[in-house]
C-alpha cells in the first residue's frame, strides 16, 4: 500500500494507534512534546497530524475508520509495539487469556529488553511481562505520573 499520507486507506497502518483514545493519546503527547521544543500547535492541529502519521487523509477519516472497528482479538505471535513503563518496546505475544470482552491477559516477550528504572544509576531489564490490556490498548495499572504500565500501538 503506498505511504501517499493523501491517500484514504482502508485498513490502517499496522503501527498505527488500536483505538480512538490511543489516537487521542499520541496527538496530546505530540503537542506536548512539540511545546516542551518551543513549537506551540493547536490540539486540532496535533490530531490531523496524528491521522496523517497513520496514512489517513485527515482526522475525521481516521475517526471514522477506527471508530467503527471492534475491540482487537490477540492471537499467540501477533507482534506488537509500543510503550512499557514509559520505554518503547518491540515484542511478539508469547501468551493470551481472554478475561472478558475487550480485556486479555497477555504476555510479552520484548525483542530488546526493557530498562524498567528511570533512576539514571541504577537498572532493572526485564526481556518478558504479563499485563492485563484492555480495548483501548492499554493497562488499567498507572505508574505514579498517571500513564499506563503499558499502551500498545497496533
Amino acid at each position: 500500500m503506498s505511504s501517499d499520507s493523501s491517500s484514504n486507506r482502508s485498513t490502517p497502518d499496522r503501527t498505527g494507534p488500536i483505538s480512538i483514545t490511543a489516537a487521542k493519546r499520541q496527538a496530546k503527547l505530540l503537542r506536548s512534546k512539540l511545546a516542551t521544543d518551543g513549537t506551540a500547535i493547536s490540539h486540532s492541529k496535533s490530531l490531523e497530524l496524528v491521522a496523517r502519521q497513520h496514512g489517513f487523509r485527515d482526522w475525521n477519516t481516521l475517526f471514522a475508520h477506527l471508530g467503527n472497528r471492534p475491540a482487537p482479538a490477540w492471537q499467540i505471535g501477533d507482534r506488537v509495539c509500543g510503550l512499557y513503563l514509559s520505554q518503547r518496546f518491540e515484542a511478539e505475544i508469547i501468551a493470551v487469556k481472554k478475561i472478558s470482552d475487550g480485556w486479555f491477559r497477555l504476555t510479552f516477550q520484548f525483542d530488546q529488553p526493557v530498562d524498567v528504572i528511570t533512576f539514571e544509576s541504577m537498572s532493572n531489564y526485564r526481556s518478558r511481562t504479563t499485563q492485563v490490556i484492555g480495548p483501548d490498548g492499554t493497562t488499567r495499572e498507572k505508574t505514579s505520573n498517571g500513564r499506563p504500565h503499558m499502551i500498545l500501538e497496533l
